[in-house]
C-alpha cells in the first residue's frame, strides 16, 4: 500500500513542479495565464497535502 502512495505523491509532486516552471515562464508575457497555472499548482499542492496527512 505504501508503494501507491509514494507513487502517486510521487506523480502530483512532478506535476506541481512543471505546473510552477510553466507559471514562472508565462510570467514574462502572460499574467493571466501564469495565474492560472498558479492557482493549478496550489490546488496539486493540496492533493499532496491531503495525501500526507495520516488518516484518523
Amino acid at each position: 500500500m505504501l508503494g501507491l502512495f509514494t507513487d502517486k505523491k510521487t506523480k502530483l509532486e512532478k506535476k506541481y513542479t512543471k505546473l510552477l516552471a510553466e507559471s514562472h515562464r508565462l510570467s514574462h508575457s502572460d499574467r493571466a495565464a501564469s495565474d492560472l497555472k498558479m492557482s493549478e499548482a496550489e490546488e496539486v499542492l493540496k492533493q499532496i497535502k491531503s495525501l500526507e496527512q495520516p488518516d484518523d
